[in-house]
């Protein structure tokens, strides 16, 4: 065998580990900066690196007494961001070993100094925990030896072997030689970090569900001791109160879902008026007005409610100076229509940012179109209706089966800031029953269970969306 084959059938090892090495960076189980019980136990070796003020933040009153030193904490914290960069540098590596002989020898010098570096840095954070350990009052330090540096350390060690070999084996490129990688590569590197993001905050927190199978409260621990199986699965569906609640809140989300799904031909009708618009100014003027509200939080989107629809606010106002009130009426704590009420906040504050992928759509229809309909004697609305509408209903079909799936999120901000006594029985969505069971009320198990149907559930519509799409129109998108 050559050493080009015996080197590419030893990147997949070196691949797999360095890339085991990423993962490690967001999994707070095997921390190796974690020298104390204080640490938060979600603190993870990210975390630890790149926020001194988090990191250090539970031992402000034991340095301040003196009862430990500060530059404990500092070097630990010099040698996770060290070890960070160190990781950071083994997965460069990897992208660079996707080049040619040149990228990757240049990758295999990187991953061998990021793991000499972030080996030493083991050392460093080994050092901070046996000088805490030493302190005078060790019941105000809690020093705990990290276990994982044993994990992190054996992966290093294991992408350093492979990495050296792999330096042996490919060795020096010629001279003049420039780095090239093939085209499917780079398209691959470009869409590598979306990938990332969407592992970090989608798939890593499906780590969360084993709290469903725990009898946990805030602050314990996972153990065989409170291990209760499907416990929280079965009181979802026996205790009476719940099932209860659960129908009720299931109401309120299909209902105001099913609204949004109704009303979600509006973005594209709206974006078609836009499109007819010959004064440019005064398009971009009402695109601008239309789309900013999307970028306000909703906690002001309540303010602006309020200052509106308040007792002392200007329609009350108003309507007392012009003599047709006596007093102020608060019209937001009405539970009247509440489900429409939301409906129609929602369209305000989205219409506009939901209209831009129609408008980006209306520019993508060839003008020939047009200007063929135009010969026929189509006139300006017989255009939009035989030509602009077709030509969006693929992307408003996409769209709607994105909505069908995710049927049963409707988010949790715009109710959390709106709910009150009079609406509080038609303003409940999932999303805000999960928020108030998991951290209003500590059901943390309860909560996660309810969370965990929901996902399923949403894949499972997402698919069956997707086949009847596929079965009427012929077409699919997964």
């Amino acid at each position: 065998m050559s050493k080009d084959k015996a080197a590419d059938k030893l990147y997949y090892v070196f691949r797999a580990a360095a890339v085991l090495l990423l993962v490690v960076l967001f999994l707070p189980s095997v921390n190796p900066a974690r020298i104390s019980e204080k640490i938060n136990k979600s603190s993870s070796l990210l975390t630890s690196g790149f926020s001194y003020s988090n990191y250090v933040e539970p031992f402000a009153r034991a340095i301040k007494k003196g009862w430990v030193s500060e530059s404990s904490f500092r070097l630990a914290n010099i040698s996770s961001l060290i070890i960070c960069i160190g990781i950071i540098l083994c997965f460069a590596a990897v992208c660079l070993s996707l080049g040619n002989r040149k990228c990757r020898f240049l990758g295999n010098l990187l991953s061998v100094v990021g793991c000499v570096i972030a080996l030493f840095s083991i050392f460093g954070i080994i050092e901070a925990y046996n000088q805490i350990s030493k302190t005078t009052k060790p019941t105000k330090v809690l020093p705990a030896f990290p276990s994982g540096v044993y994990f992190v350390g054996t992966l290093l060690i294991i992408t350093l072997i492979f990495a050296i070999i792999e330096l042996v084996l490919v060795g020096k490129p010629a001279k003049g030689e420039k780095y090239e990688m093939e085209e499917k590569f780079k398209l691959f590197l470009l869409f590598l970090p979306f990938i990332i993001l969407t592992f970090v905050f989608s798939y890593l927190p499906l780590f969360g569900w084993r709290y469903a199978f725990f009898d946990y409260k805030s602050g314990d621990t996972l153990s065989k001791e409170n291990f209760v199986g499907f416990k929280w699965f079965e009181q979802l569906f026996r205790n009476k109160a719940t099932v209860s609640d659960i129908v009720r809140v299931m109401k309120n989300t299909l209902g105001m879902s099913f609204l949004g799904i109704a009303t979600s031909w509006i973005p594209m009708a709206f974006a078609i008026f836009l499109s007819e618009i010959k004064n440019k100014h005064f398009k971009r003027i009402v695109q601008t007005l239309t789309t900013i509200p999307n970028f306000i939080s909703w906690v002001l989107v309540f303010a602006i409610a309020f200052a509106i629809f308040s007792t002392d606010g200007f329609i009350s106002s108003f309507m007392i100076n012009t003599g047709a009130w006596t007093e102020g009426k608060n019209m937001l704590m009405s539970g009247d229509h509440t489900w429409l009420k939301m409906l129609a906040w929602g369209i305000w504050k989205g219409l506009g940012w939901s209209a831009i992928i129609y408008i980006s759509g209306i520019s993508g229809i060839d003008q020939q179109l047009y200007e063929a309909a135009t010969v026929d004697g189509a006139g300006r609305f017989q255009r939009m209706w035989h030509v602009t509408v077709p030509g969006l209903m693929p992307t408003f079909y996409v769209l709607l089966l994105m909505s069908v799936a995710g049927i049963l999120s409707n988010g949790m901000d715009q109710y959390l800031v709106f709910q009150n006594s009079a609406n509080s029985r038609d303003i409940l969505v999932l999303d805000l029953y999960v928020y108030q069971m998991g951290i209003v009320k500590g059901a943390i198990p309860l909560s996660t269970v309810v969370g965990m149907l929901k996902s399923i559930i949403s894949v499972a519509l997402l698919f069956t969306a997707n086949g009847v799409s596929k079965l009427i129109r012929g077409e699919s998108i997964v």
